[in-house]
Protein backbone atom coordinates (compact mmCIF):
# COMPACT_ATOMS: atom_id res chain seq x y z
CA UNK A 1 0.00 0.00 0.00
CA UNK A 2 1.33 3.64 -0.91
CA UNK A 3 2.45 5.77 2.16
CA UNK A 4 1.59 8.94 0.28
CA UNK A 5 -1.02 9.71 -2.80
CA UNK A 6 0.15 11.69 -5.73
CA UNK A 7 -2.09 14.04 -6.92
CA UNK A 8 -2.07 15.61 -10.28
CA UNK A 9 -2.14 19.24 -11.46
CA UNK A 10 -5.98 19.58 -12.78
CA UNK A 11 -7.75 17.33 -10.46
CA UNK A 12 -9.65 20.12 -9.20
CA UNK A 13 -11.48 17.44 -6.78
CA UNK A 14 -8.29 16.67 -4.96
CA UNK A 15 -6.75 20.20 -5.08
CA UNK A 16 -9.77 21.47 -3.65
CA UNK A 17 -10.13 18.73 -0.77
CA UNK A 18 -6.31 19.84 -0.19
CA UNK A 19 -6.67 23.18 0.24
CA UNK A 20 -10.13 23.33 2.34
CA UNK A 21 -9.58 25.00 5.42
CA UNK A 22 -9.08 23.49 8.66
CA UNK A 23 -12.70 22.67 10.22
CA UNK A 24 -13.16 23.85 13.54
CA UNK A 25 -12.41 21.95 16.76
CA UNK A 26 -14.37 19.12 18.09
CA UNK A 27 -18.04 20.11 19.47
CA UNK A 28 -17.69 17.56 22.68
CA UNK A 29 -13.58 19.03 23.10
CA UNK A 30 -15.06 22.46 23.30
CA UNK A 31 -17.32 21.46 25.71
CA UNK A 32 -15.45 19.68 28.19
CA UNK A 33 -13.13 22.34 27.39
CA UNK A 34 -15.39 25.02 28.51
CA UNK A 35 -16.20 22.98 31.51
CA UNK A 36 -12.95 22.36 32.62
CA UNK A 37 -12.34 26.58 32.64
CA UNK A 38 -15.18 27.60 34.43
CA UNK A 39 -14.23 24.92 37.20
CA UNK A 40 -10.63 26.55 37.46
CA UNK A 41 -12.66 30.10 37.45
CA UNK A 42 -14.55 28.88 40.63
CA UNK A 43 -12.68 26.83 42.43
CA UNK A 44 -9.18 27.97 41.60
CA UNK A 45 -6.33 25.49 43.22
CA UNK A 46 -8.39 22.81 44.48
CA UNK A 47 -9.92 22.30 40.80
CA UNK A 48 -6.49 22.54 39.05
CA UNK A 49 -4.79 20.09 41.74
CA UNK A 50 -7.60 17.82 41.37
CA UNK A 51 -6.98 17.85 36.97
CA UNK A 52 -3.18 18.04 37.32
CA UNK A 53 -3.29 14.29 39.34
CA UNK A 54 -6.60 13.56 37.23
CA UNK A 55 -4.50 14.54 33.93
CA UNK A 56 -1.28 15.19 34.32
CA UNK A 57 0.09 12.64 37.10
CA UNK A 58 0.49 14.87 39.66
CA UNK A 59 2.18 13.71 43.12
CA UNK A 60 4.65 15.54 44.37
CA UNK A 61 4.06 19.44 44.51
CA UNK A 62 2.38 21.52 42.22
CA UNK A 63 5.58 24.58 41.44
CA UNK A 64 9.04 23.12 41.01
CA UNK A 65 11.58 24.50 43.19
CA UNK A 66 14.25 26.73 42.81
CA UNK A 67 16.82 24.06 44.33
CA UNK A 68 15.63 21.24 41.51
CA UNK A 69 15.78 23.40 38.22
CA UNK A 70 19.03 24.46 39.23
CA UNK A 71 20.39 20.85 39.91
CA UNK A 72 18.55 19.54 36.70
CA UNK A 73 20.70 21.82 34.76
CA UNK A 74 23.64 20.70 36.35
CA UNK A 75 22.12 17.20 35.78
CA UNK A 76 21.93 17.10 31.91
CA UNK A 77 24.70 15.69 29.62
CA UNK A 78 27.21 18.25 29.06
CA UNK A 79 26.04 18.21 25.44
CA UNK A 80 22.63 18.69 25.52
CA UNK A 81 23.56 21.80 27.82
CA UNK A 82 25.51 23.21 25.22
CA UNK A 83 22.79 22.83 22.80
CA UNK A 84 20.59 24.58 24.97
CA UNK A 85 22.94 27.54 25.12
CA UNK A 86 23.69 27.80 21.19
CA UNK A 87 20.23 27.81 20.91
CA UNK A 88 18.68 30.40 23.67
CA UNK A 89 22.25 32.86 21.89
CA UNK A 90 20.85 32.78 18.68
CA UNK A 91 17.00 32.94 19.70
CA UNK A 92 17.95 36.06 21.73
CA UNK A 93 20.21 37.61 18.91
CA UNK A 94 16.82 37.11 16.52
CA UNK A 95 14.44 38.38 19.83
CA UNK A 96 16.69 41.70 20.15
CA UNK A 97 16.04 43.16 16.68
CA UNK A 98 12.11 42.19 16.68
CA UNK A 99 11.89 44.46 19.86
CA UNK A 100 9.41 47.92 18.16
CA UNK A 101 11.53 51.10 18.94
CA UNK A 102 10.43 54.30 20.45
CA UNK A 103 9.95 56.86 17.99
CA UNK A 104 8.66 60.64 18.11
CA UNK A 105 7.17 62.73 14.93
CA UNK A 106 6.58 65.80 14.35
CA UNK A 107 3.47 65.54 11.79
CA UNK A 108 2.53 69.26 11.77
CA UNK A 109 3.97 72.39 13.73
CA UNK A 110 3.47 72.21 17.41
CA UNK A 111 1.73 68.89 16.68
CA UNK A 112 4.16 65.55 18.13
CA UNK A 113 3.01 62.19 18.49
CA UNK A 114 5.67 59.80 20.32
CA UNK A 115 5.02 55.58 19.99
CA UNK A 116 6.09 54.44 23.41
CA UNK A 117 7.30 51.07 24.18
CA UNK A 118 5.76 48.96 27.25
CA UNK A 119 6.69 45.22 28.37
CA UNK A 120 3.71 43.46 29.20
CA UNK A 121 3.73 42.79 33.36
CA UNK A 122 3.57 38.49 33.13
CA UNK A 123 3.29 35.90 30.18
CA UNK A 124 2.57 32.38 30.69
CA UNK A 125 4.56 30.09 28.61
CA UNK A 126 2.46 26.63 27.76
CA UNK A 127 5.41 23.55 27.33
CA UNK A 128 3.92 20.71 25.71
CA UNK A 129 4.24 17.17 26.80
CA UNK A 130 3.03 14.38 24.72
CA UNK A 131 5.20 11.76 23.75
CA UNK A 132 7.80 14.01 25.05
CA UNK A 133 8.20 17.00 26.75
CA UNK A 134 9.80 19.99 24.41
CA UNK A 135 12.74 22.19 25.82
CA UNK A 136 12.59 23.53 23.08
CA UNK A 137 9.77 25.46 23.17
CA UNK A 138 10.08 26.75 26.54
CA UNK A 139 13.25 28.50 24.62
CA UNK A 140 11.21 29.96 22.05
CA UNK A 141 8.53 31.45 24.24
CA UNK A 142 10.47 32.66 27.24
CA UNK A 143 13.41 34.54 26.24
CA UNK A 144 11.65 36.62 23.77
CA UNK A 145 9.79 37.74 26.44
CA UNK A 146 12.88 38.52 28.40
CA UNK A 147 14.40 40.04 25.43
CA UNK A 148 10.92 42.30 25.82
CA UNK A 149 11.21 43.52 29.11
CA UNK A 150 8.86 41.11 30.68
CA UNK A 151 9.54 41.06 34.60
CA UNK A 152 7.71 38.29 35.62
CA UNK A 153 7.88 34.67 33.26
CA UNK A 154 5.53 31.68 34.06
CA UNK A 155 5.85 28.50 32.80
CA UNK A 156 3.38 25.44 32.91
CA UNK A 157 4.29 22.18 31.51
CA UNK A 158 2.30 18.73 32.45
CA UNK A 159 5.52 16.36 33.14
CA UNK A 160 8.53 18.76 33.17
CA UNK A 161 11.91 16.44 32.70
CA UNK A 162 15.33 17.56 33.41
CA UNK A 163 16.14 18.95 29.95
CA UNK A 164 12.72 21.62 30.34
CA UNK A 165 13.73 22.37 33.99
CA UNK A 166 17.71 23.32 32.13
CA UNK A 167 15.90 25.20 29.48
CA UNK A 168 13.61 27.37 32.25
CA UNK A 169 17.22 27.66 33.90
CA UNK A 170 18.85 29.35 30.51
CA UNK A 171 15.70 31.20 29.14
CA UNK A 172 15.35 33.13 32.50
CA UNK A 173 11.95 31.81 33.69
CA UNK A 174 10.67 32.91 36.96
CA UNK A 175 8.49 29.98 38.25
CA UNK A 176 7.53 26.45 36.73
CA UNK A 177 4.52 24.78 37.23
CA UNK A 178 4.14 21.16 36.49
CA UNK A 179 0.30 21.60 35.05
CA UNK A 180 -0.92 21.48 31.57
CA UNK A 181 -3.82 20.82 29.27
CA UNK A 182 -6.99 23.20 29.32
CA UNK A 183 -6.57 23.46 33.25
CA UNK A 184 -3.36 25.22 33.24
CA UNK A 185 -4.51 27.83 30.68
CA UNK A 186 -7.89 28.18 32.80
CA UNK A 187 -4.89 29.17 35.77
CA UNK A 188 -2.89 31.38 33.97
CA UNK A 189 -5.81 33.35 32.27
CA UNK A 190 -7.49 34.20 35.42
CA UNK A 191 -5.12 33.36 38.35
CA UNK A 192 -5.66 31.16 41.47
CA UNK A 193 -3.71 31.38 44.97
CA UNK A 194 -0.81 29.54 43.48
CA UNK A 195 -0.47 30.50 40.10
CA UNK A 196 -0.50 33.85 38.94
CA UNK A 197 -2.97 35.60 36.37
CA UNK A 198 -0.60 36.97 33.22
CA UNK A 199 -1.16 39.56 30.79
CA UNK A 200 -0.40 36.88 27.82
CA UNK A 201 -0.85 33.41 27.11
CA UNK A 202 1.80 31.88 24.45
CA UNK A 203 2.87 28.44 23.12
CA UNK A 204 1.78 25.58 20.96
CA UNK A 205 -0.36 22.27 22.66
CA UNK A 206 -2.74 19.98 22.18
CA UNK A 207 -6.12 20.37 20.74
CA UNK A 208 -7.43 20.77 24.21
CA UNK A 209 -4.88 23.40 25.40
CA UNK A 210 -6.08 25.25 22.31
CA UNK A 211 -9.17 25.22 22.40
CA UNK A 212 -8.67 26.20 25.42
CA UNK A 213 -6.57 29.07 24.65
CA UNK A 214 -9.39 30.49 21.88
CA UNK A 215 -11.92 30.47 25.33
CA UNK A 216 -9.94 32.90 27.27
CA UNK A 217 -8.48 35.05 24.74
CA UNK A 218 -11.56 37.43 25.43
CA UNK A 219 -10.05 37.69 28.81
CA UNK A 220 -6.49 37.36 28.18
CA UNK A 221 -4.21 37.89 24.81
CA UNK A 222 -2.91 34.98 23.54
CA UNK A 223 -0.50 34.06 20.47
CA UNK A 224 -3.09 32.82 18.13
CA UNK A 225 -5.12 29.45 17.73
CA UNK A 226 -2.31 26.72 16.95
CA UNK A 227 -3.06 23.63 15.24
CA UNK A 228 -1.47 20.45 13.80
CA UNK A 229 2.25 21.43 12.14
CA UNK A 230 2.05 21.62 8.84
CA UNK A 231 4.97 21.99 5.78
CA UNK A 232 4.67 22.49 2.17
CA UNK A 233 7.96 22.11 -0.34
CA UNK A 234 7.67 23.56 -3.54
CA UNK A 235 11.11 22.04 -5.35
CA UNK A 236 11.94 21.12 -8.88
CA UNK A 237 16.01 19.97 -7.96
CA UNK A 238 16.17 19.47 -4.16
CA UNK A 239 17.99 15.55 -3.26
CA UNK A 240 14.48 13.38 -3.39
CA UNK A 241 15.71 11.38 0.19
CA UNK A 242 15.85 14.99 1.71
CA UNK A 243 12.34 16.29 0.68
CA UNK A 244 11.79 13.10 2.16
CA UNK A 245 13.33 13.49 5.84
CA UNK A 246 11.80 17.18 5.73
CA UNK A 247 8.04 15.77 4.94
CA UNK A 248 8.71 13.06 7.70
CA UNK A 249 9.85 15.57 10.32
CA UNK A 250 6.55 17.20 10.04
CA UNK A 251 4.29 14.45 10.03
CA UNK A 252 6.19 12.25 13.24
CA UNK A 253 4.53 15.46 15.33
CA UNK A 254 0.77 14.44 15.30
CA UNK A 255 -1.39 12.17 13.08
CA UNK A 256 -3.25 15.18 11.93
CA UNK A 257 0.34 17.07 11.19
CA UNK A 258 -0.11 17.49 7.30
CA UNK A 259 3.00 17.79 4.90
CA UNK A 260 2.64 18.20 1.73
CA UNK A 261 5.51 18.03 -1.79
CA UNK A 262 4.93 20.02 -4.67
CA UNK A 263 6.91 19.86 -7.94
CA UNK A 264 6.81 20.17 -11.84
CA UNK A 265 8.88 16.73 -11.94
CA UNK A 266 7.16 13.54 -12.20
CA UNK A 267 10.10 11.66 -11.49
CA UNK A 268 11.01 13.33 -9.00
CA UNK A 269 7.53 12.88 -7.75
CA UNK A 270 7.75 9.21 -8.09
CA UNK A 271 11.59 9.24 -6.12
CA UNK A 272 9.93 11.02 -2.92
CA UNK A 273 6.91 8.52 -2.94
CA UNK A 274 9.38 5.63 -2.63
CA UNK A 275 11.96 7.05 -0.25
CA UNK A 276 8.54 7.99 2.12
CA UNK A 277 7.72 4.23 1.59
CA UNK A 278 11.22 2.89 2.46
CA UNK A 279 11.75 5.25 5.40
CA UNK A 280 7.93 5.79 7.00
CA UNK A 281 7.85 3.56 10.46
CA UNK A 282 4.83 0.46 10.30
CA UNK A 283 3.17 2.06 12.93
CA UNK A 284 2.77 5.42 14.45
CA UNK A 285 1.76 8.94 13.86
CA UNK A 286 3.90 9.51 10.92
CA UNK A 287 2.67 6.89 8.74
CA UNK A 288 -0.79 7.91 9.43
CA UNK A 289 -0.44 11.47 9.19
CA UNK A 290 1.08 10.66 5.95
CA UNK A 291 -1.56 8.66 4.69
CA UNK A 292 -4.83 11.19 6.11
CA UNK A 293 -3.33 14.32 5.60
CA UNK A 294 0.05 14.44 3.05
CA UNK A 295 0.09 14.24 -0.34
CA UNK A 296 2.24 14.93 -3.56
CA UNK A 297 1.51 17.26 -6.34
CA UNK A 298 2.82 17.11 -9.85
CA UNK A 299 1.42 20.70 -10.95
CA UNK A 300 1.40 21.30 -14.70
CA UNK A 301 3.28 24.29 -14.37
CA UNK A 302 6.18 26.88 -11.58
CA UNK A 303 2.80 29.02 -11.74
CA UNK A 304 0.28 26.27 -10.71
CA UNK A 305 3.20 25.06 -8.24
CA UNK A 306 3.51 28.27 -6.32
CA UNK A 307 -0.22 29.17 -6.68
CA UNK A 308 -1.08 25.94 -4.91
CA UNK A 309 1.36 26.39 -2.52
CA UNK A 310 0.15 29.56 -1.27
CA UNK A 311 -3.09 28.82 -1.17
CA UNK A 312 -1.90 26.23 1.26
CA UNK A 313 -0.30 29.20 3.38
CA UNK A 314 1.69 27.01 5.28
CA UNK A 315 3.29 27.14 8.75
CA UNK A 316 6.38 25.98 7.27
CA UNK A 317 7.56 26.53 3.69
CA UNK A 318 10.38 24.87 1.85
CA UNK A 319 11.85 25.74 -1.49
CA UNK A 320 14.81 26.40 -3.68
CA UNK A 321 15.03 29.80 -3.64
CA UNK A 322 13.76 33.37 -2.60
CA UNK A 323 12.06 34.35 -6.15
CA UNK A 324 9.62 31.43 -4.92
CA UNK A 325 9.67 32.14 -1.53
CA UNK A 326 8.83 36.21 -2.20
CA UNK A 327 5.85 34.56 -4.04
CA UNK A 328 4.23 32.71 -1.33
CA UNK A 329 2.39 33.61 2.04
CA UNK A 330 3.73 31.24 4.90
CA UNK A 331 4.30 31.35 8.98
CA UNK A 332 8.31 31.02 7.90
CA UNK A 333 10.12 30.49 4.61
CA UNK A 334 13.13 28.15 4.42
CA UNK A 335 14.94 29.01 1.36
CA UNK A 336 17.42 26.80 -0.52
CA UNK A 337 18.21 22.65 -0.05
CA UNK A 338 20.33 23.19 2.71
CA UNK A 339 17.80 25.06 4.71
CA UNK A 340 15.95 22.21 6.39
CA UNK A 341 13.34 22.66 8.49
CA UNK A 342 14.10 21.07 11.47
CA UNK A 343 16.53 23.84 11.66
CA UNK A 344 14.19 26.31 12.99
CA UNK A 345 12.50 23.93 15.67
CA UNK A 346 15.92 24.15 17.31
CA UNK A 347 18.88 26.47 16.49
CA UNK A 348 18.56 28.86 13.83
CA UNK A 349 17.30 31.74 16.69
CA UNK A 350 14.02 32.15 14.65
CA UNK A 351 10.78 31.36 16.20
CA UNK A 352 9.23 28.06 15.75
CA UNK A 353 5.98 28.82 17.65
CA UNK A 354 4.47 30.04 14.27
CA UNK A 355 0.77 30.32 13.11
CA UNK A 356 -1.01 27.14 11.23
CA UNK A 357 -4.27 26.47 9.37
CA UNK A 358 -3.96 29.75 7.20
CA UNK A 359 -3.65 32.16 9.58
CA UNK A 360 -0.22 33.37 8.13
CA UNK A 361 -2.30 34.91 5.73
CA UNK A 362 -2.25 37.65 8.17
CA UNK A 363 0.50 37.12 10.84
CA UNK A 364 3.97 35.81 11.16
CA UNK A 365 5.10 33.59 14.01
CA UNK A 366 5.75 34.86 17.43
CA UNK A 367 8.20 38.05 18.24
CA UNK A 368 9.45 39.62 20.52
CA UNK A 369 7.09 41.83 19.55
CA UNK A 370 4.14 40.05 20.77
CA UNK A 371 5.35 40.73 24.49
CA UNK A 372 5.05 44.71 24.55
CA UNK A 373 2.61 47.33 24.37
CA UNK A 374 2.81 49.89 21.71
CA UNK A 375 0.88 53.03 22.43
CA UNK A 376 0.95 56.94 21.78
CA UNK A 377 1.09 59.28 23.68
CA UNK A 378 0.02 63.04 21.64
CA UNK A 379 1.46 66.19 22.32
CA UNK A 380 -0.50 69.61 20.71
CA UNK A 381 0.77 72.95 21.60
CA UNK A 382 -1.55 76.48 20.93
CA UNK A 383 0.12 76.15 17.86
CA UNK A 384 -1.05 72.74 16.71
CA UNK A 385 -4.36 72.50 17.60
CA UNK A 386 -5.09 76.23 15.99
CA UNK A 387 -3.71 75.04 12.58
CA UNK A 388 -5.75 71.58 12.86
CA UNK A 389 -8.68 73.04 14.10
CA UNK A 390 -10.04 73.70 10.36
CA UNK A 391 -9.69 69.80 9.16
CA UNK A 392 -11.10 68.56 12.88
CA UNK A 393 -14.23 71.13 12.87
CA UNK A 394 -15.11 70.28 9.41
CA UNK A 395 -14.78 66.33 9.89
CA UNK A 396 -16.84 66.51 13.24
CA UNK A 397 -19.25 68.22 11.28
CA UNK A 398 -19.47 65.65 8.74
CA UNK A 399 -20.22 62.63 10.94
CA UNK A 400 -22.97 64.65 13.04
CA UNK A 401 -20.94 65.09 16.02
CA UNK A 402 -21.48 68.74 16.98
CA UNK A 403 -20.30 68.57 20.22
CA UNK A 404 -16.46 67.41 19.39
CA UNK A 405 -16.34 69.70 17.21
CA UNK A 406 -17.48 72.39 19.74
CA UNK A 407 -14.96 71.09 22.27
CA UNK A 408 -12.03 72.59 19.75
CA UNK A 409 -13.78 75.62 19.32
CA UNK A 410 -13.85 76.26 22.95
CA UNK A 411 -10.25 75.85 22.87
CA UNK A 412 -9.84 77.96 20.02
CA UNK A 413 -11.74 81.35 21.14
Amino acid sequence: METIRIIRGGDDRALSALTMPVTAGDGAVARRVAAIVSDVRRRGDRAILGYARQFDGLRGALEVGRTEIEAAERAIPASVRRALRTAAAHIRRVARAQVPRVSRVRVAPGVVIEQVVTPLGRVGCYVPAGRYPLPSSLLMTAIPARIAGVEDVIAVCPRPDAVVLAAAKIAGVDRVFRVGGAHAIAALAYGTRTIPRVDRIVGPGSTWVAEAKALVSRDCAIDFYAGPSEIVIVSDRAPAAWIAADMLAQAEHDVEARAIFITTRAPLARQVQAELARRVPPTGPARESLARRGAIVIARSRAEAVSLADRLTPEHLVCDDAATASQIRAGTAFVGAWSAQAAGDYATGSNHVLPTAGAARFRGGLSAADFVRVTSRQHISERGLRGLAPAIIALAEAEGLQAHADSIRERCR
